[in-house]
């Protein structure tokens, strides 16, 4: 038989055996004294995650990795961005300066360990159509302007981390940046048909380019356009025998050997020319006043999108975790991205260079290569060193027409088929909004293209939120819990009661809605069930998490209408953030605290208890009466065992739905 006297309580003085793992250990040294960081450097460890963390966190052993990633994506990298040179219509020699200043300055500010910085075609593409009109066809112009274009996306992106903006990113949603990048590829083609074709001609917005190139199509030059396509088919053809080749790179090579044996300069084909080398002098750019004033809207939409880039590569190609890490340690700051984004931005300006982003080709190549931090970016840098103090004079007889070729590569992987397809298969007004984008980029021009998509996109979550989902809820026989009698042809509701949710925040936008809906319900279920109708109308606010002041004055208007008609205004699953506004605009005093349940089951079961005292001469069963009276192998919607016998207060909330 067990003792069941009580345990003896130790003498004071007596010895009480400690288990091992409580017993006492050696205490630390915890610095309580140590003198907090200095403030300048606490701030400048935060300014430059990438170099603190190679400094701290970097594993010698994932250098031969990071430099064989490095070295291939510096061989897709090099001709890549010399063929951007052509859509910026700055000479090839900036492209490598605006790389190189990119890839240092992210490695020092970006807190992604495997994003690519550096020219990026749609980037490219805004960049030239803004300076276009500024430039006058004139090079030197045209990096200066482009130069000073950097610098004010430097100003945007320092302006946005101050003001903390980093929510717009979101702003884009996936249908409009697939519209909005295949745009931007019909605009990249257009602007190569000259160099594709060794003609020239007069252009401005794309209806001219198209206009000035079919005047001078009879006058294609066929060689040129044959340099163009046989790059463009080994750079295919590569492809397609192994796709981890350095396609571009082999075919602009081969494109340059073609130049030098058969001396296609002298048949008419347009070479690079001249490649100076070395790095310019930092230096800020020669321009006006007007100059800047003109491109400062050119500045933010280029800082929206490209921004919007970074982020959504970055969340595209995550890096795999190492041994002792988490998917969260990888995950880049979106605040630290937009100050990287000015650092890089200005590193460019004084370095010559034009708007850079991230390039999710070359990202892919260096996860693929095994690539585990920037290191690998600053392999890629080094290689591009070697070609601007050495192989600069092996680029002067390339082929413009072969870089036309790698803009054309670039511009088609832009354009996403499958995208659109699943766009069309998940929702129409989803590929409605893709192709309005593609339209509104190529038609008025890819900057208000962009605008175009941000004002689509708000106006569309607008009109669902001004218009969204709804449902009656009932028991269902075998299924716990409430659900959407819509979705459910047996579902049964109980006779005097409504339950019906809205799912959407409650807003100026919506609240009208709400209200004529409410109306219109109740008006179709008391000419249903004249001899019960509605009493109380309970509304599940647990999607309504929001609210504003308008809306709140329209729900404390509702809960009178009803009040007048004889019925009550109830809420189920009230938040404490929903409580405090209504509860601050009035509308508690006009519903009653006692009409607010934290759970659907107790506004139901306090509903059924109210019908029972309120209204004795129509008898409205309890559960458990009802299914006394139903057939031994019926089932009332509303019967379940912990509804008719657990306490109320007992019950668990998280159950109904």
């Amino acid at each position: 038989m067990a003792d069941k006297r009580p345990a003896r309580k130790p003498a004071a003085d007596e010895h009480v055996p400690i288990p091992a793992p409580l017993r006492p250990r050696p205490a630390l040294d915890y610095k309580l004294d140590k003198k907090p960081e200095h403030r300048f450097l606490s701030v400048l460890r935060g300014l430059t995650p990438g170099l603190n963390y190679t400094a701290k966190g970097y594993s010698w052993r994932w250098l031969r990795v990071d430099g064989i990633a490095g070295v291939a994506v510096a061989a897709y990298l090099i001709p890549q961005v010399m063929a951007y040179s052509a859509i910026v219509n700055v000479p090839p020699v900036a492209s490598l300066w605006t790389a190189l200043a990119a890839i240092v300055a992210y490695f020092v500010l970006g807190s992604s360990r495997i994003l690519s910085s550096g020219p990026e075609s749609t980037i490219a593409l805004m960049t030239g159509v803004a300076i276009a009109p500024l430039a006058a066809q004139n090079p030197d112009r045209a990096v200066a302007l482009s130069a000073s274009l950097a610098l004010i996306v430097a100003g945007w992106s320092l302006l946005a981390r101050l003001l903390r903006a980093g929510i717009i990113a979101e702003l884009l949603s996936t249908p409009l940046l697939v519209g909005y990048l295949a745009g931007g590829a019909v605009l990249m083609v257009v602007g190569q048909l000259g160099k594709l074709t060794g003609t020239s001609y007069e252009g401005g917005t794309i209806v001219e380019e198209v206009r000035g190139f079919l005047g001078v199509a009879t006058n294609t030059d066929w060689l040129t356009l044959a340099v163009a396509a046989s790059t463009l088919a080994v750079i295919l053809l590569l492809r397609w025998l192994r796709a981890s080749l350095p396609g571009p790179l082999i075919a602009v090579v081969l494109a340059t050997v073609a130049s030098v044996v058969f001396n296609l300069e002298s048949y008419g084909v347009a070479v690079v020319g001249e490649v100076p080398s070395g790095l310019p002098v930092p230096h800020l750019p020669e321009v006006t006043f007007e100059d800047v004033r003109m491109l400062v809207l050119a500045g933010l939409g280029i800082t929206i999108v490209g921004y919007s880039d970074i982020m959504l590569i970055a969340r595209g190609f995550p890096l795999a975790p190492a041994e002792g890490e988490t998917a969260a340690d990888l995950r880049p700051d979106p605040q630290a991205e937009l100050v990287a984004m000015a650092g890089v931005h200005a590193m460019v300006g004084v370095f010559s260079g034009y708007p850079v982003s991230a390039s999710g080709s070359r990202t892919a190549l260096a996860i693929a290569g095994g690539a585990r931090s920037q290191v690998y970016s600053l392999v890629a840098a080094l290689c591009v060193v070697a070609v601007l103090f050495f192989a600069g004079p092996l680029m002067a007889p390339l082929p413009w027409a072969a870089l036309g070729a790698v803009v054309l590569y670039a511009a088609g992987k832009l354009v996403s088929i499958p995208e659109f397809r699943r766009l069309w298969r998940f929702r129409r007004r989803e590929f409605m909004l893709a192709v309005t984008a593609l339209v509104g980029t190529v038609v008025i021009g890819i900057l208000q293209g962009v605008v175009l998509a941000i004002a689509l996109s708000l106006v569309e979550m607008l009109y669902r939120l001004a218009r969204p989902h709804e449902g009656v809820l009932g028991r269902v026989p075998g299924v716990d819990g409430m659900h959407d009698v819509a979705d459910y042809p047996d579902a049964r509701t109980i006779p005097g009661c409504m339950f019906y949710r809205y799912d959407a925040p409650l807003f100026f936008a919506n609240i009208g809605d709400l209200r004529e809906r409410v109306d219109k319900l109740i008006e179709i279920e008391n000419e249903a069930y004249p001899d019960s109708p509605v009493r109380w109308f309970v509304l599940n606010v647990e999607a309504n998490v929001e609210i504003d002041i308008t809306a709140a004055d329209g729900l404390r208007e509702l809960a009178r209408e009803l009040s007048d008609g004889g019925i009550h205004l109830v809420l189920a699953r009230v938040k404490n953030d929903l409580y405090e506004p209504l509860d601050r605009a009035g509308v508690i005093d006009v519903i009653g605290k006692e009409m607010l349940f934290a759970t659907l089951p107790v506004a139901e079961e306090s509903y059924l208890r109210w019908a029972l005292a309120h209204e004795p001469s129509q008898p409205i069963e309890t559960p458990q009466q009802a299914i006394e009276d139903e057939p031994a192998d019926s089932s009332l919607p509303w019967h379940r065992p912990d509804l008719d016998d657990e306490p109320a207060e007992g019950r668990d909330p998280d159950r109904d739905h």
